[in-house]
């Protein structure tokens, strides 16, 4: 079964959204949508953590959400010659 998207979020709902989950220190989902500046729909903030964990930015596990992205090692990966 397909879900019917009826709303995409524009980007700056989305780096709002990052920037939210990024100071959360670990926090679930509910209480990092309520701690939001600006009020969104809780399905379009479903599918902004769907966004940003299927690119390898956080990570939810027992309801909790960790920002996993670190731009420094990323880096220093480029820097060593890994490639993918």
């Amino acid at each position: 079964m397909t879900k019917k998207i009826l709303h995409y979020p524009r980007l700056d709902t989305i780096l709002m959204i990052e920037e939210a989950v990024k100071k959360s220190r670990n926090k679930g989902k509910m209480q990092i949508w309520r701690s939001l500046p600006k009020k969104i729909m809780y399905q379009t903030f479903n599918l902004v953590l769907s966004y940003l964990e299927s690119s390898g930015k956080i990570l939810i596990r027992k309801g909790k959400i960790l920002w996993i992205h670190d731009p420094q090692v990323m880096k220093k990966l480029v820097e060593y010659g890994y490639s993918e």
